[in-house]
């Protein structure tokens, strides 16, 4: 049988520190988190207490609220990181959203991607007489451009208006000039020119698109939340309508004495006719 040396057992495993328990030299215990071994007999001195205890090992760094990385990151998606104080979670961003450093000192951040021209939003008409296109403006961008593809809706013209508070201004505020050019079966070609004064909106085309070929408009906002007392657009259009081709450039502006910011812009047809399901839009921001 084989001769076991006590003498060379030296640490002596105790589980959790209990206070009523006794220890003796070379009994092991652990601690929140920590292990501690005693270096002097005693009953109820915190394994804290130096004079008793020597720390043999030290816990790792908790999480937030002194949970560990397991508790802190809840949900798919999170990531963790250290603010002033310690670990930290940072829960998912919204769809298409960057992390973005504050720098030195500074929490990180989901952010939106912004750049010199970025698409907003876009879609079509949904096979109706109009479109709102609101609540996209914002502080990241000074202008705007809006394109707007097959807007056939024969007979009709396509105008639009500027939305306050996410619906259109329908007083007699605005003022538009166009001029183009046209050519018309059996009569030549020869120059137009259309100027509107006092109006409740801004006409894009002077008449829509038929025979399947879809008026192309862009639309330049500019400056939409300023809140000085005028709102203005410029835009460019080309239509075919019956045996007509049309080129047409125009500028428009709002006058008004609200000092209110736009939030967007109505798109809609003059006599309620509806757009096909084929008529889209796409709006982009510029600074």
């Amino acid at each position: 049988m084989a001769t076991i040396n006590l003498g060379s057992i030296k640490f002596n495993w105790k589980g959790a520190y209990a206070g009523g328990t006794a220890y003796v030299v070379d009994d092991v215990v652990s601690y929140n988190g920590s292990s501690y071994v005693c270096i002097l007999a005693s009953t109820g001195n915190l394994p804290t207490n130096a004079t008793y205890f020597e720390q043999m090992s030290s816990a790792g760094t908790n999480g937030t609220d002194g949970t560990d990385l397991g508790t802190t990151l809840t949900t798919q998606g999170d990531i963790v990181y250290r603010d002033a104080s310690g670990l930290a979670r940072l829960g998912a961003g919204t769809s298409g959203q960057v992390l973005q450093t504050g720098g030195t000192g500074a929490n990180p951040s989901w952010t939106n991607v912004s750049s010199d021209f970025v698409k907003l939003t876009s879609g079509n008409f949904g096979a109706s007489s109009s479109i709102s296109i609101d609540g996209f403006y914002s502080s990241d961008y000074s202008n705007y451009k809006l394109y707007l593809y097959n807007l056939e809706n024969s007979n009709q013209q396509t105008r639009a208006r500027f939305n306050f508070g996410g619906s259109p201004a329908t007083s007699s505020d605005y003022r538009t000039v166009s001029d183009g050019a046209q050519n018309a079966a059996g009569s030549g070609n020869y120059a137009q020119g259309v100027a509107e004064w006092g109006v409740d909106h801004i006409n894009l085309t002077n008449w829509g698109a038929t025979n399947g070929y879809g008026d192309i408009c862009i639309i330049d906002i500019i400056d939409p939340q300023t809140t000085g007392f005028y709102k203005r657009i410029q835009y460019q259009i080309s239509t075919y309508f019956s045996t007509e081709n049309q080129v047409l450039n125009g500028h428009a502006i709002y006058v008004t004495n609200d000092s209110v910011a736009s939030t967007g812009i109505t798109i809609f047809s003059s006599g309620g006719n509806t757009y096909p399901s084929t008529s889209k839009y796409a709006l982009y921001g510029i600074k």
